[in-house]
């Protein structure tokens, strides 16, 4: 086996280490609800060797007039439309020297504990900066259809009187997004600074626990308007044509994600190389996944490489509403997909 800093490195029980390191960060898009299973992608491209696009049916739902039955009229069958959707497998690497974890090692901590809780920290900062990514792409995409979900979905307060989180702010962006669907959307991921503008307005419910002496405690885990509220800087800021800060809130229906793991053929191995500074030990990671947004197509029309850099993943151009790949393509109502977000202004 290879060696770490003179200890022995297992790959196998490393990456069973990395798999139950608890989530420390806030990554609260990694984490959330809005990331569902997809046995149809993991079948796609464990099936298939080599594959690192795909695309997938996606079933419309029953259409067509009900008929009248009355013993003379006849029945007739509507066909069920079958859209198209691309799915793409976002690969990531690093690796480490073995001076980078020093530090921590010598501390006293276990060695597998010390680097498993740095790789999955990292990682899932990376995977955060996926769906951010993702998110920015599709809410840059053109044409006709989708300026339909971009602008449906954007409830932009920026230009506002009263450009700050106010009361009745979510409501409406969800009923806008979603009409008569908007119960779909149950979480609302927002930056620290609009936070604070809710609870300066006593809008954020904090969740109680009773602990075993009888005692209510407040939770840090909030909801607004009955949606699970979760709070990271990372969410996006720009600054407004005035100078001030614009906060971008993303409101997700749980499974606004399809997300599987597809894993890499070595995802952890140590390289050792006797020659630099007298011996050196490096650990290398990869990892394969794929994040995708129901009902939007992944188009790969601008991708350099067989995985797509978060660059390309903000590109618009390789972003549309799901279609039935016709010549005149009918495309999916943007209202069932349950991905919204609000823009706003930080506090006065």
């Amino acid at each position: 086996m290879a060696k770490f800093d003179s200890k022995t490195f297992n790959p196998q029980a490393f990456g069973i280490y990395v798999d139950k390191i608890p989530q420390l960060k806030k990554n609260e898009l990694v984490k959330s609800r809005a990331l569902r299973g997809n046995s149809e992608i993991r079948h796609a491209f464990s099936a298939q060797s080599g594959t690192a696009y795909a695309i997938l049916p996606m079933y419309g739902l029953l259409e067509g007039e009900a008929l009248n039955y009355d013993g003379k009229t006849d029945i007739t069958a509507s066909e069920t439309n079958t859209y198209e959707r691309g799915v793409v497998v976002v690969g990531r690497a690093k690796a480490w020297l073995e001076t980078d974890f020093a530090e921590d090692i010598t501390g006293g901590a276990g060695f597998m504990d010390s680097v498993a809780a740095q790789v999955a920290e990292y990682f899932d900062s990376v995977d955060q900066d996926t769906l951010l990514a993702i998110l920015e792409g599709i809410f840059s995409m053109t044409g006709k259809e989708n300026l339909e979900f971009v602008n449906g979905h954007t409830y932009d307060i920026t230009e506002e009187e009263v450009s700050t989180i106010q009361p009745e702010t979510l409501n409406k962006a969800i009923q806008k997004a979603g009409g008569d669907n908007k119960n779909k959307f149950t979480i609302a991921i927002m930056h620290s600074e609009v936070a604070t503008a809710l609870e300066n307005l006593n809008l954020l419910a904090y969740l109680k626990q009773t602990d075993a002496n009888g005692i209510q405690r407040d939770l840090t885990l909030a909801s607004w308007n009955g949606r699970t509220v979760l709070v990271d800087d990372s969410m996006p800021v720009s600054e407004g044509g005035d100078g001030k800060s614009v906060y971008t809130t993303y409101i997700l229906g749980e499974g606004a994600f399809d997300y599987e793991n597809i894993g890499a053929k070595v995802p952890y191995e140590m390289g050792r190389n006797p020659a630099v500074k007298g011996g050196q030990d490096t650990l290398y990671v990869r990892q394969r996944k794929c994040f995708a947004p129901f009902g939007i197509s992944y188009l790969k029309k601008e991708q350099a490489s067989l995985s797509p850099t978060d660059e390309e993943l903000k590109n618009g151009s390789n972003w549309s509403l799901v279609n039935d790949g016709a010549e005149e393509p009918k495309y999916i109502d943007h209202k069932a997909i349950p991905i919204a977000r609000i823009k706003s202004k930080g506090i006065l």
